[in-house]
């Protein structure tokens, strides 16, 4: 194979961040992608309706074709009625939940679930997807158990409350988090990334920490990373592309902060590829990553199409961002397959 055509995919999980890196970061995704779900954790956070038609606004002024579907920041204070403003104002699809410590601009963040169970009732009534970063933050819990943790002490529980409510399972990391999704009901979905689907622990700290393969959830054991291949192998309908794209210059990344997120939004579909191929499942790319999600979220598939032609080709090493640099997923690495211009 040649060439491979796909229905123009969408990204389900996306960071942008805000200001003059927008003019990097909008045109990468615009480039491959057609929709996105932005993600609200900016400083500060976009916790109103108001705040998520502001950050649109700056998104639409790029002048590309990626339509933004915005999501609002829950808070402990976050009423219902406020998500039946977003609701009513067509621009908020989603809202997410951040345990409050569990990744990068997390500290408004939820800080005991029970808090905000009016909202949570809102979105079941209202159909609307709520978003989870399913870790536990927990200091006794090991990193590499916090999700599990949140399934068990939190997820499950939720889901049992309000079996009505439409759930993502953002960035899924491990075997039992795929399990819980493809056992869940019909409203339970998740997205996968390329860096948990290309790189396990290993890569990430033998012969030094790589510290952009530093994201959170933190990449796990090998075993894990085989469950995720063997879910999207399978062609299941409740998993669905969401790179988790969340940009971060050199130097925060380099640095003692050391900054969580993978900046995989230049390649991202290329990267895909590469996974999918290397597990023998290119012909289940197309509806993990263009027709899954859309069903998920029930808007309309896309119509057009881009096309991959097999070329090999180098991620660059590093980009401009803003007046500074950024390193993507991948830089440097060959990647098999690339988007035709």
């Amino acid at each position: 194979m040649q060439a491979l055509t796909l229905t123009r995919p969408d990204d389900w999980h996306l960071h942008l961040r805000d200001g003059p890196v927008l003019t990097r970061t909008v045109s990468d995704t615009a480039r491959q992608f057609s929709r996105a779900v932005i993600m609200p954790n900016l400083t500060p956070p976009v916790v109103t309706t108001a705040m998520a038609i502001d950050y649109k606004a700056r998104l639409d002024a790029q002048g590309t074709r990626l339509t933004p579907l915005m999501t609002l920041y829950l808070t402990d204070n976050t009423s219902a009625q406020e998500i039946q403003r977003g609701y009513d104002s067509g621009i908020v699809k989603a809202v997410k939940l951040y345990p409050a410590g569990a990744t990068t601009n997390s500290a408004a963040g939820v800080t005991n679930i029970e808090h905000i169970y009016p909202a949570i009732e809102m979105l079941q009534e209202l159909g609307m997807p709520l978003l989870v970063h399913g870790e536990v933050t927990h200091q006794d819990v090991d990193i590499f158990d916090r999700e599990k943790g949140f399934i068990d002490q939190q997820l499950a529980p939720l889901l049992d409350r309000f079996p009505r409510l439409k759930c993502v399972f953002e960035h899924i990391t491990t075997s039992e988090a795929a399990q819980f999704v493809a056992q869940a009901s019909e409203r339970v979905g998740a997205t996968i990334t390329p860096q948990h689907l290309l790189y396990n622990r290993n890569d990430l700290l033998v012969g030094g920490v790589k510290p952009h393969l530093y994201c959170l959830p933190v990449l796990k054991r090998n075993t894990h990373q085989q469950a995720l291949q063997d879910m999207v192998a399978s062609g299941n309908n409740k998993f669905f592309l969401g790179t988790d794209s969340a940009p971060h210059a050199q130097g925060a990344k380099e640095s003692a902060c050391g900054c969580a997120g993978c900046y995989s939004s230049p390649a991202a579909i290329e990267l895909y590829a590469q996974a999918f191929e290397a597990i023998d499942a290119l012909d289940k790319l197309e509806a993990f990553a263009s027709f899954n999600g859309a069903d998920f979220y029930g808007l309309a598939r896309n119509t057009d199409t881009i096309t991959l032609l097999r070329n090999s080709w180098q991620v660059p090493e590093s980009l401009t961002y803003g007046a500074d640099v950024i390193i993507p997923l991948g830089a440097g690495q060959t990647l098999n397959w690339q988007l035709q211009a």
